[in-house]
């Protein structure tokens, strides 16, 4: 199965809407990261939220989210670019709670509600782009929605949502969001809100077979929407041994001889994807001797 992002307007061009089944990235993440059911969910509409909020970024440029709450999962950091690769890491992946008071995963519980919610987009441009909001919720999908309403002024909604078995695996993950753009009409606020107000959770969509063409539709009626774009998007680091070599030829001289001395080498860990890079004494002799010419 590949995860798809699909891409619309509604209600005559005056609400810009994005939905996707994310169920394979979530996947991906509980698998490389072994997170238990609150760090799984956190992480999880996390990498959905940020495959939404990037779904209108060219190639090459990339959005992280950085979430910075006082829960015990602790930091939690993703990324997406503008072809649909999504990463992303939970500082704490072990965090399994008792169910909060409607009987789900208590993700507010394992993010807090206290701390920074940032958002940095490399566009492709001289400077990144950075704006930050506190945590309202904890909840994720509130603090996306209150990012884009606060920090780029964007009335919008975003609903996120990630299903979680017994033995750890995930069912299905994906969300939807949508925007309100200039010059909508009181009606088309109206229509809006009664749109969220009906549309049932998104773990419950998919359950029932719901591609996210058809959550658009659900929420807006076939006859008000006009599909733009589809995409595949997918978990995908950009890591490599040579990024790491990189990153090693900054070390002091005496770093790196200090790792042939005393450890044999060196072992690197990408905390995005836990892919491991072993240097040997002999690979970090030639990047040394590289580095100092």
């Amino acid at each position: 199965m590949i995860d798809k992002l699909v891409k619309a307007v509604a209600l005559d061009g005056q609400v810009r809407v994005s939905a996707v089944d994310a169920t394979g990235v979530v996947r991906e993440a509980q698998t490389k990261h072994d997170t238990w059911s609150a760090s799984s969910a956190a992480l999880g509409r996390t990498l959905v939220g940020t495959l939404l909020l990037g779904s209108d970024i060219k190639d090459d440029a990339r959005i992280s989210v950085q979430i910075s709450g006082d829960g015990p999962a602790g930091k939690i950091i993703t990324a997406v670019d503008g072809e649909g690769h999504v990463k992303g890491y939970v500082q704490n992946p072990h965090v399994s709670l008792a169910p909060n008071e409607k009987g789900k995963i208590d993700v507010r519980g394992a993010v807090g509600t206290n701390g920074v919610f940032k958002v940095t987009k490399d566009l492709g441009l001289k400077e990144p782009f950075s704006g930050q909001v506190p945590i309202v919720s904890g909840e994720i999908a509130e603090d996306f929605t209150y990012y884009l309403a606060y920090s780029e002024q964007t009335p919008s909604a975003v609903a996120l949502g990630v299903l979680v078995d017994t033995d750890e695996t995930i069912i299905n993950a994906g969300g939807w969001m949508l925007q309100l753009m200039p010059g909508a009409t009181e009606e088309t606020i109206v229509a809006v809100e009664k749109a969220i107000a009906d549309i049932p959770q998104v773990t419950q969509l998919l359950s029932e077979g719901d591609t996210p063409s058809d959550m658009i539709n659900r929420l807006f009626g076939e006859d008000n929407v006009k599909f733009l774009d589809e995409r595949d998007v997918a978990f995908q680091c950009d890591c490599s041994k040579e990024r790491f070599a990189a990153g090693l030829a900054t070390l002091h001289g005496d770093e790196i001889t200090a790792m042939i001395e005393e450890d044999g080498g060196a072992e690197i860990v990408c905390q995005f994807c836990n892919n491991h890079y072993h240097f040997s004494a002999d690979d970090l002799r030639e990047i040394h001797a590289h580095a100092s010419k």
